[in-house]
């Protein structure tokens, strides 16, 4: 007879599995992306002239970053916080939109991640509804703007402001998200409205990021400038400037935090820099996609990898390995690699390296965990 115990273990796998197969679409979302990045910063890979994914990959890298693999990810952790299988219609549709995108089917692969985006908003309409809140209405607004990037690319309509709405649902996801962490210090009257007013200015500015002529120009830098606004509210008011000084993951987690807030003023001062008509747009792009939401994803991954996937991590100074190579790497990319390709191209595959080397510290973090854990064999 199979124990209780065993049983139990049999049912987590049995509802772990198909996470992880979600998470997979993810994950090749994220190599396709990758290597579409690539190839945008320079790199010519040998065999890209002739296969035509690598080319598809390089089309549809913005999409396929957010959507297929950033879209996909919290869609799981958002429908696993919920708690009903029909949740994860959303992350599916992301997941597969990804694909059939690289396959040759671009049209298909959006209008499937926009139907995801769609079930998202349902499920943050419910997840405001169970704890209504300042955080969870921005998780709506987060999803709202998702939704309207993936119908900008599938309609080929508002193209000139896909990428500030894609950023919205990244930006105001995490903005949330240490928006709830904040109450656990003693905030400053008016801290969270100035934060909404933020927000608010920053879904402004990409609106008139669709605007033809002068007006999408000062959209672009209005968006800009609440970037940077929002920077300086993370610096000051986030709980982070509390956990640097203590140790183990809490510190990790915080220097991660501490250096992405750094990237996003860079972010904001490019953006708005590139509106007014400087060639800055690298610098904005990839700034605000890697020195930022990038560095949140090193920054949460060992929390929110356990919680989704129910596979514990041990957490090491080993994590710190790719989160420096990420920043170095990037570092010289915004700054000599704007004037020296070759630099550019060598500093791009340090940034896809950086996330590799993550990857592979997490599953030996994962493994290491295993191996503590594992029942000893009893001594006779």
């Amino acid at each position: 007879m199979v124990s209780v115990a065993a049983r139990r273990a049999q049912g987590r796998q049995r509802k772990t599995w198909p996470r992880l197969a979600v998470l997979l679409l993810a994950v090749c979302a994220l190599l396709a992306g990758m290597l579409g990045g690539w190839m945008r910063a320079g790199v010519m890979l040998p065999w890209a002239g002739d296969y035509h994914v690598a080319w598809r990959a390089l089309q549809f890298h913005g999409a396929l970053m957010t959507g297929g693999f950033f879209g996909t990810v919290i869609g799981i952790e958002r429908a696993v916080a919920l708690g009903r299988p029909v949740a994860f219609a959303a992350p599916v549709a992301s997941g597969l939109g990804a694909l059939l995108m690289v396959a040759g089917l671009p049209a298909a692969g959006a209008w499937a991640m926009a139907a995801g985006a769609l079930v998202f908003v349902g499920v943050s309409v419910e997840v405001l509804r169970r704890q209504p809140a300042a955080h969870t209405a921005l998780l709506l607004v987060a999803a709202v703007a998702w939704l309207a990037g993936n119908v900008g690319v599938a309609s080929g309509r508002w193209l000139a402001s896909v990428n500030a709405w894609y950023f919205i649902f990244l930006v105001v996801t995490v903005a949330a998200e240490r928006l709830e962490m904040t109450r656990l210090m003693r905030r400053r009257p008016g801290a969270q409205a100035a934060l909404l007013a933020i927000l608010a200015v920053l879904v402004l500015g990409a609106a008139g990021s669709a605007l033809e002529g002068g007006a999408g120009r000062i959209g672009g830098v209005i968006y800009g400038a609440a970037l940077a606004l929002l920077a300086a509210w993370l610096a000051l008011f986030d709980i982070a400037r509390r956990t640097v000084r203590s140790h183990g993951l809490s510190r990790y987690m915080a220097v991660c935090l501490l250096l992405g807030y750094g990237w996003l003023l860079v972010a904001g001062v490019a953006w708005a820099a590139t509106a007014a008509g400087l060639p800055w747009r690298d610098a904005a792009l990839h700034a605000l996609g890697l020195g930022f939401i990038v560095s949140m994803v090193m920054a949460h991954a060992p929390v929110i990898l356990p919680a989704i996937t129910r596979i514990k991590l041990q957490f090491g100074n080993g994590f710190y390995v790719p989160l420096a190579l990420l920043h170095l790497s990037l570092a010289a990319r915004l700054s000599f690699g704007h004037a020296l390709p070759a630099i550019r191209a060598a500093a791009a595959a340090g940034n896809v390296v950086a996330i590799l080397l993550f990857i592979a510290v997490a599953a030996a973090a994962a493994q290491a965990w295993r191996s503590r854990e594992a029942p000893r064999p009893r001594q006779s």
